[in-house]
């Protein structure tokens, strides 16, 4: 499956609709995280306006989401 680029921004927005909550944001990077069970879920998003594939994809594997359940929000 071929990921789309996508903004940093619209990345973030995504992943607030799987729960995800913006904790803080130092330069151009955004620090998210979303709590599961005991443990704190923690991602950093670059604010670029184009994401290269692989940053993107290895967001989404460390986000714990499905990669067509992510897609269905593109």
């Amino acid at each position: 499956m071929k990921l789309p680029q996508i903004s940093g921004l619209n990345l973030i927005k995504i992943l607030r609709k799987f729960g995800f909550v913006i904790v803080r944001q130092r330069g151009s990077h955004v620090r998210l995280e979303k709590k599961i069970n005991e443990d704190i879920l923690k991602l950093t998003v670059p604010m670029h306006d184009k994401l290269k594939k692989g940053t993107l994809s290895r967001i989404i594997k460390d986000s714990m989401i499905n990669v067509e359940e992510f897609e269905r929000f593109l």
